[in-house]
């Protein structure tokens, strides 16, 4: 790692809510890559799933890790939060350094070119799961669309998404906020409250796109409470049109957040954010959903950035909002390769949890995705091999 340090002046170019930490911790099971279990004893069955279809469709020069793999910046700025809210010129000098660490580029706008253009439909993909309090910051959300706007990008070609988009809303993410930018959700209701129509259908079923699917061989019944938050029921997954039509780009926008002894950050939140029916992949295949939804095309072949919020975060009782948990890392991490992201967000949070006794030593379990991630051909897990620059701000 590479230690950076730049003076002030440096200006270069309900279930459905959140799982319980707990229950997320107890689904981060065993799988096939690295096993956990005794070698006396047979590895406990996963449910079947169809990543092998993903896996036979060919790579593109756009498909994950990207462009830069396995290379992290990461801006920190001790003063980046100020009376528990983020400043906002610092976050936009965060997220400008953080763009032109990454690519090495002259001035912004040739750093953005370099993975978005006027033509594309721009989708930022942020997490409002936790409420106001620990969701994906306004500051650095307005922050990244205006420096696309300076690259040349039209806001009318940016939207902001999300599974859930009352969730949007209710955090901030309005029209009044970010004027002439489309905000949407996949699960959604109307102006009543309601979330079926008159003819009694759920809104939420005409957002998702069943030519893309995740299935996986376990299903679970949903009451009339839970369903419009799942969607269907079944052994399919289906992906949001958001990501299979309405976008050609994704940049990624989530929290420094931890879920049990591992964390949620750039792959869950692409992952889960993405597809219906997740209930029953929270319970049985948490680790195999983070890896092996990305690999299917509307998530590998147009995931071109990703950007962790870790201005404020939190260590323990995520990735819901449990207050006395919550820390200011005034952090931000930027790369392309979210396994990379993701190893380096989870040593940040394993520090915080060992300094604050919540863990001893590291679970083996806390980033078995990564592992899987990287044999899908997602990135780099490997922190001796990522090639990771913390520069210092202030």
């Amino acid at each position: 790692m590479k230690t950076i340090t730049f003076k002030d002046g440096w200006n270069r170019r309900e279930f459905v809510r959140a799982m319980s930490a707990a229950g997320l911790a107890a689904s981060i099971s065993p799988g096939l890559i690295k096993p956990l279990w005794s070698q006396s004893e047979p590895p406990p069955e996963k449910p079947k799933t169809n990543i092998a279809d993903a896996l036979k469709i060919p790579r593109t020069e756009n498909s994950l890790p990207g462009k830069y793999p396995g290379r992290v910046a990461e801006i920190y700025h001790a003063n980046s939060i100020v009376n528990n809210k983020p400043d906002t010129s610092i976050a936009y000098r965060m997220v400008e350094s953080g763009i032109l660490a990454l690519t090495g580029a002259s001035g912004l706008k040739a750093a953005w070119r370099e993975f978005v253009n006027p033509e594309d439909k721009i989708g930022l993909k942020v997490n409002p799961v936790a409420g106001k309090m620990l969701s994906t910051s306004l500051e650095i959300t307005n922050a990244v669309i205006k420096q696309l706007e300076l690259s040349g990008i039209p806001r009318e070609n940016i939207l902001i998404w999300d599974r859930r988009e009352f969730e949007l809303h209710e955090v901030g993410f309005t029209e009044k906020n970010f004027p002439g930018i489309k905000i949407i959700g996949t699960e959604r209701k109307d102006a009543a409250g309601s979330f079926y129509d008159k003819e009694g259908h759920l809104y939420g079923a005409s957002m998702i796109d069943r030519d893309w699917y995740y299935w996986a061989d376990c299903e679970m019944s949903y009451d009339a409470e839970t369903l419009p938050y799942m969607i269907n029921e079944g052994k399919y997954s289906y992906f949001s049109k958001i990501v299979t039509r309405d976008v050609t780009k994704i940049i990624n926008i989530p929290i420094l957040k931890n879920a049990g002894a591992t964390v949620t950050l750039c792959l869950k939140n692409l992952a889960y954010g993405s597809v219906s029916n997740t209930a029953r992949l929270h319970q049985q295949l948490w680790s195999e959903t983070c890896a092996e939804v990305p690999c299917f095309t509307p998530l590998r072949d147009k995931l071109v950035l990703n950007i962790v919020d870790g201005l404020k975060g939190c260590y323990n009782g995520g990735p819901g909002a449990n207050p006395q948990f919550f820390t200011e890392y005034n952090t931000v991490l930027v790369g392309t390769d979210p396994v990379a992201m993701d190893r380096i967000g989870y040593e940040i949070v394993l520090k915080k949890r060992k300094e604050e006794k919540i863990q001893k030593e590291e679970s083996p379990r806390g980033r078995f995705f990564l592992d899987l991630a990287q044999n899908y051909g997602l990135g780099q897990a490997n922190l001796e091999k990522i090639d990771h620059h913390r520069m210092v701000l202030g």
